[in-house]
């Protein structure tokens, strides 16, 4: 316990945030291997709160950009590199709370469970301070878009880039299916596009999915240009 403790109390020195409610962020760093008291719903919430303080910010900093550069620069600043990026930079994966499992295969360091790890970070300051302390967090530790370091796979990046060459809208996704026993779920998701489905993927996590599926519209779209 008393490492859990000193591992916490790190992190919160790294956030430049100190909870009053330390339970928060003890729930935001326990992975679903662990039980039902796990950070999936501080994640939901998460992403929603990134996403209106990222908007908010880009709105400020960018003012001559229309809306087509705010999304793409949007989508970057929230995509999973971005913030597997933050965590990693914040050690949250030393925090982090999971069985021994998940732990032995790399949970630690998978990008996808620091993404959602970082989702509940954040919902968990919200929670606990407020939106302000929660906007705190973004300005003290994200990346400029030119810092955010994506991975050759983030399709997803990718796709939304080809879309809005021409001023184009983003690309939405859904996820369509879920399967599998709770310790190794199989999601498929789908990518449309104006309304209209270009492709479907498959992943142990809803973004592996969602990359897989816009893999597969890039694919189709580079094979509808050769012809």
């Amino acid at each position: 316990m008393s490492g859990e403790k000193e591992r916490i109390t790190a992190l919160m020195q790294a956030l430049g945030y100190t909870f009053r409610d330390e339970a928060l962020l003890r729930r935001a760093l326990t992975h679903p291997s662990v039980g039902k008291e796990d950070n999936q719903r501080l994640e939901f919430l998460g992403d929603a709160v990134l996403q209106y303080l990222m908007s908010d910010r880009l709105y400020q900093d960018y003012p001559q950009d229309r809306e087509g550069a705010l999304t793409h620069l949007r989508a970057l600043l929230v995509c999973e590199a971005a913030l597997s990026q933050v965590a990693a930079r914040l050690k949250i994966g030393e925090a982090l709370i999971m069985d021994r499992g998940e732990e032995q295969t790399g949970g630690r360091e998978k990008p996808s469970v620091l993404c959602d790890a970082m989702e509940a970070v954040l919902a968990a300051v919200y929670l606990d301070g407020g939106m302000e302390a929660a906007r705190g967090i973004v300005e003290r530790c994200w990346p400029s878009p030119e810092e955010v370091h994506r991975p050759m796979q983030d399709s997803k990046g990718q796709l939304q880039e080809v879309l809005q060459r021409d001023g184009g809208d983003t690309p939405t996704y859904e996820i369509t299916d879920q399967s599998g026993p709770p310790h190794d779920p199989r999601f498929e998701a789908e990518v449309s596009y104006h309304g209209k489905p270009l492709a479907r993927g498959e992943g142990h996590t809803k973004k592996q999915a969602e990359q897989a599926a816009a893999l597969a519209a890039l694919k189709k779209l580079q094979e509808h240009a050769k012809k």
